[in-house]
């Protein structure tokens, strides 16, 4: 068998960092909001290019936060891809704003540029472009149109640590993903290229305001304690998790590089027709957090994989505007995005994944082809 996802093998390189880690917390008995916090907040600051780092409880209150920091009046709008993870939608949402979703770009996944504009409306006040499986939106006229029509711009890295885009504004050839937009949230679930060992996430921006109100709204609304200047939130990152985030970020880098070479092995080797692949142009800025693919017998084939003993994922079964949850805007057709729910398939792609595994699965998706001609 091979997993798709295997945490424990994952994690083995950062064990005895890990434990190290752990015991230093355990040892200083302070446990929320002490020194751990405040270096990997450092560190992943510089990581990003940022000026702050502001850990909290998960990526989806990261989002939130942001949104609910920058105090737009209720039921203002926030565009989003139509294909974006729920947990994007649902930070709209709960931020007491409205979800305008626009359709993605078929061949990268990504929200479409070309389509934003007239998503746009006098209730718009900003753009959630969501970085989907380590690849950085198209950033460049996301951030002309934001310009153009005095909006916020938002991005959604829950899936793309390390990831670089040739931004415009940039006085490097390549900015990372997180130094995109006037704000990022970040995920580290587990199963992200940096995970932690439960929820975890964390905001970065250069804007010096912003970073102290989300601060104080991840901590009850207060920046002194017992005074309270907004209606905040419980949303701290925790000593463990960041002590734990500080050990396995050194190693981020190699592991994506690592990520990379599996990815171009997937994309030079499948032959499979059927299969539509993502594209290659980007190998080395995206994060390949995950390699989705594209299948038009989507369930038919990952049986085929199943029974070969091929781990396979779908990211996601279910676009936002049908869930349940959001049942107000099931009257929206979005062909794009139901597509690419519908035929969207994840392979095995990380750090711990073998050469000899990554050649049986590209034999095995080529097999099949050759099959269906005999």
């Amino acid at each position: 068998m091979i997993p798709f996802l295997d945490l424990k093998q994952i994690n083995e390189p950062h064990q005895a960092s890990i434990q190290k880690a752990v015991e230093r917390v355990i040892e200083s008995g302070w446990y929320v909001l002490g020194r751990e916090v405040e270096a990997f907040e450092h560190q992943f600051a510089a990581y990003c290019q940022t000026r702050h780092c502001i850990g909290v409880a998960n990526g989806l209150d990261a989002l939130m936060l942001v949104l609910k920091a920058w105090d737009f009046p209720a039921n203002s709008e926030v565009i989003v891809a139509s294909n974006a993870y729920i947990a994007s939608v649902l930070s709209i949402t709960h931020a007491g704003l409205v979800p305008v979703f626009v359709e993605p770009d078929p061949r990268t996944y990504l929200l479409d540029p070309t389509h934003i504009e007239a998503a746009i409306t006098f209730r718009t006040k900003a753009i959630l472009p969501v970085h989907l499986y380590g690849r950085c939106c198209d950033m460049n006229p996301i951030n002309e149109l934001a310009q153009q029509y005095g909006l916020k711009v938002l991005e959604d890295a829950a899936q793309a640590h390390g990831a670089t885009y040739e931004c415009n504004r940039a006085k490097v050839s390549h900015r990372r993903a997180g130094n995109l937009g006037d704000a990022a949230g970040w995920s580290f679930y587990p199963s992200k290229n940096l995970g932690a060992l439960g929820d975890a996430g964390a905001i970065t921006t250069n804007d010096d305001a912003l970073a102290d109100a989300v601060r104080a709204w991840r901590n009850y609304g207060s920046a002194e304690k017992y005074v309270n200047e907004y209606l905040g939130h419980n949303s701290r990152l925790d000593e463990l998790q960041a002590a734990v985030l500080s050990a396995k970020l050194p190693l981020l880098n190699k592991e994506n590089d690592r990520r990379r070479i599996l990815a171009e092995r997937y994309l030079t080797g499948i032959k499979n027709p059927d299969v539509m692949l993502p594209p290659a142009d980007q190998i080395e800025q995206d994060a390949w957090h995950l390699f989705v693919i594209q299948h038009p017998q989507r369930d038919h084939f990952q049986m085929y994989l199943r029974e070969r003993g091929i781990g396979t994922d779908i990211h996601y079964p279910i676009p936002p505007h049908q869930q349940l949850a959001y049942t107000p805007f099931a009257y929206l057709s979005l062909p794009i995005a139901e597509q690419l729910h519908q035929n969207g398939l994840s392979l095995p792609l990380n750090p711990a994944l073998t050469d000899d595994e990554v050649t049986y699965i590209i034999e095995t998706i080529n097999s099949m082809s050759q099959r269906a001609k005999e």
